[in-house]
């Protein structure tokens, strides 16, 4: 029943012009919301350490898109021994000279694990591609082969969540400013940052084409509208304890709003659903 009334949705969320404003939420709102997630979170971790799953989830996006927000938020009740967040540093050069995917496999879940990569293999079609630190042959083989990895990991028992965060160019440049001031974000400020919005464009096509060359049925991309802070973290938990399943959930609360959180499609990039 659930799948039926998503797909309407999608149909018509697909079908509109210009994407609809995202309501802000109450920040009383918010909080008792985020709390009644973080319940349903604990409900999740029990039932992966009860049954011996493996979930990784990847979170991709630009820069100051949201991700470490929505993972902090995502963690901040669960058990560390069962939880682990990968955000791994530019390779070393013995790395560089690895099997691509290498460095990324020591990382996966083991049974009973919950695994969220802040940003992942993803960079080489990401920030490699647009800096230029990858080869075209480098990019190519990636695309050609990344399904194949993730199918992989899928058949040997590995749950598999991607999530794209994606914001407006004037976000960006908004939240960017507020990080270089804040003395407390120091730690965020990189190099890479003076050039996420001159290459504005490059990134765009650089997104596009993750998009639609590593969206497929097995391992979708689900994007989420991450203007707004609160309402992207909200409805990015709704939609991935929804997607995972677990005995005992409130379902009442597991329902993303289908214009915050929607299933990759390339309409969404003329509807301006998805930022230009």
């Amino acid at each position: 029943m659930a799948k039926h009334k998503h797909k309407h949705r999608d149909a018509r969320v697909l079908s509109r012009g210009a994407p609809p404003p995202i309501p802000p939420l109450d920040h009383a709102e918010y909080k008792s919301l985020l709390h009644q997630l973080q319940i349903e979170l604990v409900k999740l971790q029990r039932d992966v350490i009860a049954e011996r799953r493996r979930i990784l989830v990847i979170l991709e996006g630009r820069d100051a898109a949201g991700k470490d927000g929505t993972v902090k938020r995502i963690t901040a009740h669960l058990s560390p021994r069962e939880t682990r967040v990968v955000a791994l540093p530019k390779p070393s050069d013995r790395e560089v000279t690895e099997w691509y995917f290498q460095r990324y496999v020591e990382h996966l879940p083991a049974a009973e694990e919950l695994v969220l990569f802040n940003r992942s293999w993803y960079n080489r079609v990401g920030v490699e591609r647009v800096m230029g630190f990858s080869t075209d042959a480098e990019y190519e083989e990636f695309m050609s082969s990344v399904l194949e990895f993730e199918q992989m990991l899928i058949r040997s028992g590995i749950t598999l969540v991607k999530y794209y965060l994606d914001i407006s160019k004037a976000e960006q440049k908004k939240r960017l400013k507020a990080r270089g001031k804040d003395p407390l974000k120091q730690w965020k400020v990189s190099p890479i940052d003076a050039q996420a919005l001159k290459k504005w464009e490059e990134y765009s096509e650089a997104r596009n084409a993750m998009l639609a060359r590593t969206h497929n049925m097995i391992s979708p991309w689900f994007v989420v509208r991450a203007d707004d802070k609160d309402q992207a973290r909200i409805n990015l938990i709704r939609h991935m304890l929804a997607r995972l399943t677990y005995p005992g959930a409130d379902e009442t609360l597991l329902t993303p709003n289908p214009d915050i959180v929607f299933a990759y499609d390339e309409a969404y990039l003329r509807n301006g659903m998805i930022a230009p």
